[in-house]
């Protein structure tokens, strides 16, 4: 080996007696450079990987290690922003001479980091009415919305199944593996996702019921809620991203829907489906039939059935859901979305600003962990 190889792949510091190479350090320059970071340079590569080593040292020192298929789905989420394929992203890195380990290691250490943080200081961050209401007034109630990337099962339990199916939630409620979750969403899921493992696209929090958003934020990479009972089934769903949007949806202060009761189940639900394009249409269907048959409401999002506002959930404007059931699943449920009206300003999204507090607040303690670190380390220069 050369002494130029020498020294690109020997120590160039050691941080508690583990190797940072000049390799990791050019490679990473190069890696900010790409991304356009503030003030690239080999001496902020050099920083940002001391400090990852210090961060692998203390999640080694807990036995933190990133869930099973967590780090495949970081690496997706992260080319998606850029509206890349993590292949085509890929390709890009190489043209400039990163390497795909490069990437999986920056990528790795931030997710991982970012879950230790939540679950050690978590619970010490509680988030007051009056901190929402003083960020509210100091940013108009401009907050950045926020957006989740989640995976689905819903497990159908009418009476006579509702034991079994409860065991079987809690047994899925225990894994943190995304593969695992997909897998038994092909398996045990009523719900049409199940053919795609249960993966949901992003969708603003503020679509999901009030009651469940605080329960779906708290939750780290790869974890999955307690069963959620609802009629006839129990839902589980599992954390795979969660993201800050600059141009949110606004909170609906009602949503507007129909629920079109039909005996015939699934079947005479799809062939519905094709005869209907918005909710109106809905009244010529059940003309001649006993009222109860067709529902519609408009109400605020706190005041919807939770498995109805499940539902309305991953559904924009005109689609419908037939998931559900009533009559211990002997009635199935056409449900159609037809509208969500929008809050005024002064209903702002208040679980966004309380996340973006709360995110705040993580990364004090992030920093001050860090600073302690760092403090006790031993950084040698070679």
């Amino acid at each position: 080996m050369t002494s130029t190889a020498q020294g690109q792949f020997g120590p160039s510091v050691l941080v508690n007696n583990s190797a940072v190479t000049g390799y990791e350090i050019d490679q990473r320059a190069k890696l900010l450079d790409l991304f356009r970071t503030p003030g690239a340079s080999r001496d902020l590569a050099r920083d940002q990987l001391v400090e990852e080593r210090l961060k692998q040292s203390e999640m080694n020192r807990v036995g933190l290690r990133l869930a099973e298929g967590g780090l495949e789905d970081a690496l997706d989420e992260f080319a998606a922003r850029a509206d890349l394929t993590l292949d085509q992203f890929h390709t890009i890195l190489a043209q400039d001479g990163v390497s795909p380990e490069t990437l999986r290691d920056f990528v790795s250490i931030g997710v991982t980091w970012r879950d230790y943080i939540r679950t050690r200081y978590g619970s010490r961050v509680n988030i007051s009415d009056a901190e929402i209401d003083r960020a509210l007034s100091a940013t108009g109630g401009g907050a950045e919305g926020i957006e989740v990337l989640l995976s689905e099962i819903i497990i159908a339990a009418p009476a006579e199944e509702a034991a079994q199916a409860l065991v079987t939630a809690q047994r899925i409620s225990q894994t943190r593996s995304t593969d695992t979750f997909s897998s038994e969403a092909r398996s045990v899921s009523a719900l049409p996702s199940r053919n795609n493992g249960g993966r949901l696209d992003w969708l603003p929090i503020s679509n999901y019921p009030v009651q469940l958003r605080s329960l779906i934020l708290d939750l780290g990479t790869g974890e999955v809620t307690a069963p959620i009972e609802i009629p006839d089934g129990v839902a589980l769903f599992q954390m795979r991203g969660v993201r800050e949007v600059s141009t949110p949806r606004p909170e609906p202060s009602e949503i507007e829907y129909a629920a079109y009761y039909i005996q015939g189940g699934r079947d005479a639900a799809r062939q519905l489906g094709d005869r209907v394009d918005t909710c109106d249409d809905l009244y010529g269907i059940a003309q001649g039939q006993p009222a109860e048959v067709l529902e519609r409401d408009s109400l605020p999002p706190a005041e919807i059935p939770q498995d109805v506002a499940l539902e309305l959930a991953r559904l924009d404007p005109g689609e419908v859901s037939y998931n559900l059931t009533r009559a211990n699943g002997q009635t199935t449920v056409f449900l159609m979305l037809c509208n969500r009206v929008t809050a005024g300003r002064e209903n702002a999204d208040r679980e966004a600003v309380s996340f973006q507090l709360r995110s705040q607040r993580l990364a004090s303690f992030a920093d001050a962990l860090l600073a302690d670190l760092r403090a006790s380390a031993t950084i040698v220069n070679q």
